[in-house]
């Protein structure tokens, strides 16, 4: 398997994984606004469906997040082949390599560190439309890009 598809399913089960902890606590939420229904009253009742309220709005608000990452890796066209960095490019460099998709962390492959990071990030506005040999400097240091696939 090529290095850019491992990458990619590595960034998609990442967002698999943080899809299914934010529907277990979505669930988990729902299940608790059922019991506090049934079984409180007064203002301590008032007070503790709010804060599930909020904690159900935020999980909505994550879930929407990973449904926008999603959409983004799915985007990426795997065959493509660019000699410009662009959304689903991995970028060898002379400090790091990175992968153009969604900001998934540190990924290793054979010994090789990638970094998934998204086309929004600092590092990433530097190095999109950027060529073989182009050097680009981040944070007073200098780096060069050795290869793009």
């Amino acid at each position: 398997m090529k290095i850019k598809e491992v990458l990619y399913n590595t960034c998609q089960a990442f967002l698999d994984s943080r899809l299914e902890v934010i529907q277990h606590a979505i669930l988990d939420i729902q299940n608790a606004l059922q019991s506090e229904t049934k079984s409180s009253a007064g203002d301590k009742h008032e007070t503790g469906r709010a804060m599930l309220q909020l904690e159900r709005e935020k999980a909505g608000q994550q879930l929407s997040e990973i449904q926008k990452l999603q959409e983004t890796l799915q985007k990426i066209d795997l065959q493509s082949k660019s000699n410009k960095v662009t959304l689903g490019s991995v970028v060898k460099t002379s400090k790091a390599n990175y992968f153009v998709a969604i900001s998934a962390g540190e990924i290793k492959i054979d010994n090789t560190l990638y970094y998934a990071i998204s086309a929004s990030t600092p590092i990433a506005k530097l190095i999109l439309s950027k060529e073989i040999n182009d050097t680009i400097t981040f944070r007073d240091s200098n780096f060069t890009i050795i290869e793009i696939l």
